[in-house]
C-alpha cells in the first residue's frame, strides 16, 4: 500500500513536514493514517481530513494510491 499524506498550515508546523508518502503498511481508515505518520501524536481538536480532495471522516477507509490530507479548520472574517 502506498498513501501520499498532506498537512496544512499549524499541521505542517506540528508535525515537521507538509508532505510524505506512506509505504508498505496495511492502513484502514484515515485515523491510522493520522497515527502512522504523525508517529501517534495526539490529533488536534477540530481537525479536518480529505481522501482524494473530497472531505471525509476519520472513520473513512483509505485506499492504495489515495492522497490523505489533514487541516485545521479554517476561520474568516
Amino acid at each position: 500500500m502506498q498513501l501520499n499524506v498532506k498537512f496544512f498550515a499549524s499541521l505542517a508546523e506540528q508535525t515537521g513536514t507538509r508532505q510524505m508518502t506512506l509505504r508498505g503498511t496495511h492502513l484502514s481508515n484515515v485515523l491510522e493514517v493520522w497515527n502512522q505518520a504523525t508517529a501517534e501524536k495526539p490529533l488536534p481538536q477540530n481537525t479536518l481530513c480529505a481522501i482524494n480532495c473530497v472531505h471525509a471522516s476519520f472513520k473513512d477507509p483509505v485506499h492504495d494510491g489515495d492522497e490523505v490530507a489533514f487541516f485545521p479548520p479554517v476561520t474568516g472574517g
